[in-house]
C-alpha cells in the first residue's frame, strides 16, 4: 500500500526531505491517512481501525506535498535536478537520465536499463550480432519469397564514434503489400540523434534504391519507427527483381554507413565526419 511515508536523508544541506508517493491523500474519521489509490484497494475500509472510509481529504498533508522539493527519482542514474512534487512527476516522464527499454523487436522484452546494460543484454540474452565500425553489409536470404509474415526481423548492433546503433531489417505487410524495411536506431537520447546520419542502399540487375536520414532514438519504440516508414522500404516485387531472374529465392544485400555531423566553425553548415 502506498501510505504517506516520511524519512530523513542526509543531503548536502542536511535538511529534511519528505517523499510523498501520491498527490491526493485521504483520511478516515479517526484521522488515519492513506492514498486515494489504496482507498480503492482496501474496499473503503481503513486498514488501521477498520472504520468505513468516506471521502475526506487530508488537506494539511496535501499542502505539505505541494510545498516539498524532491530529487528526481533517477538521481542514482545521474540526474541532479530537484523539483516541487508536481513538477517532479512531469520531469520524470521526460528525464534524460531515465532508463531505456530494450530495443529488441523480436519479443515483448521487459528489460530496462542504461546503454551499457542494454548492450550486454542484447549480446548475452538475445544473441544479437555485435560489430565495430561505421559501414555495414547486411544480407537477407529467404527460401520462399512468396510468403512475407509480420514480425520477421533481424537486428545487428554497431559500435562507432563511441556510440551504439541498432540496424533493423524486417518483413511485414504494408496494407495488402508485403514489404521489406531497413532502418537504424540510435542507442541514446533523442537530443543526440541530429549529430549522426546514415545511408542505406539495396540493388541488383543494374538498379538500386537508396535512403539517407538521421537515426531515431530507441526512446521511440521499434513499432513507432516502423509504422512511420522512416527507413528504406523495398516492395516484394522490387526485392525479387534485385534477387535475380529466377525469383525462386530472395537474396537482398543492404549496405550502408554511419557518419557524424560536425559543426563548421565558420558557420552553421554541418560537414560529415567519416569513420574509418
Amino acid at each position: 500500500m502506498h501510505f504517506v511515508k516520511f524519512y530523513e536523508e542526509d543531503f548536502s544541506l542536511s535538511i529534511l526531505k519528505t517523499f510523498v508517493l501520491v498527490a491526493v491523500i485521504k483520511q478516515c474519521h479517526n484521522g488515519h491517512t492513506l492514498c486515494s489509490t489504496c482507498k480503492t484497494r482496501v474496499h473503503n475500509r481503513c486498514p488501521t481501525c477498520r472504520q468505513e472510509l468516506g471521502d475526506i481529504r487530508c488537506l494539511a498533508l496535501e499542502k505539505i506535498a505541494e510545498s516539498l522539493e524532491l530529487p528526481c527519482r533517477y538521481i542514482s542514474l545521474g540526474c541532479p535536478e530537484i523539483f516541487p512534487y508536481y513538477s517532479k512527476l512531469k520531469h520524470e516522464a521526460i528525464c534524460n537520465f531515465r532508463p531505456y527499454n530494450c530495443p529488441y523487436a523480436g519479443s515483448d522484452c521487459s528489460a530496462v536499463g542504461d546503454i551499457p546494460y542494454l548492450v550486454a543484454h542484447l549480446r548475452d540474452d538475445h544473441r544479437v550480432d555485435m560489430h565495430s565500425g561505421c559501414t555495414f553489409n547486411h544480407r537477407y536470404v529467404k527460401s520462399n519469397p512468396t510468403e512475407v509474415e509480420n514480425a520477421t526481423w533481424m537486428l545487428t548492433v554497431f559500435h562507432c564514434f563511441g556510440q551504439y546503433f541498432c540496424l533493423h531489417f524486417e518483413a511485414f505487410q504494408l496494407g495488402m503489400s508485403p514489404v521489406y524495411m531497413a532502418f537504424l536506431r540510435f542507442m541514446g537520447d533523442e537530443r543526440e540523434t541530429p549529430n549522426y546520419s546514415y545511408s542505406l542502399e539495396v540493388g541488383g540487375n543494374g538498379r538500386k534504391l537508396t535512403y539517407e536520414g538521421s537515426p531515431r532514438s530507441i526512446r521511440d519504440s521499434h513499432k513507432k519507427v516502423r509504422d512511420s516508414h522512416d527507413g528504406l522500404i523495398i516492395y516484394r516485387n522490387m526485392a525479387l527483381f534485385f534477387s535475380g531472374v529466377d525469383k525462386k529465392e530472395l537474396k537482398l544485400r543492404v549496405t550502408g554507413r554511419i557518419w557524424k555531423e560536425q559543426q563548421n566553425p565558420d558557420g552553421e553548415v554541418c560537414i560529415p565526419n567519416m569513420c574509418t
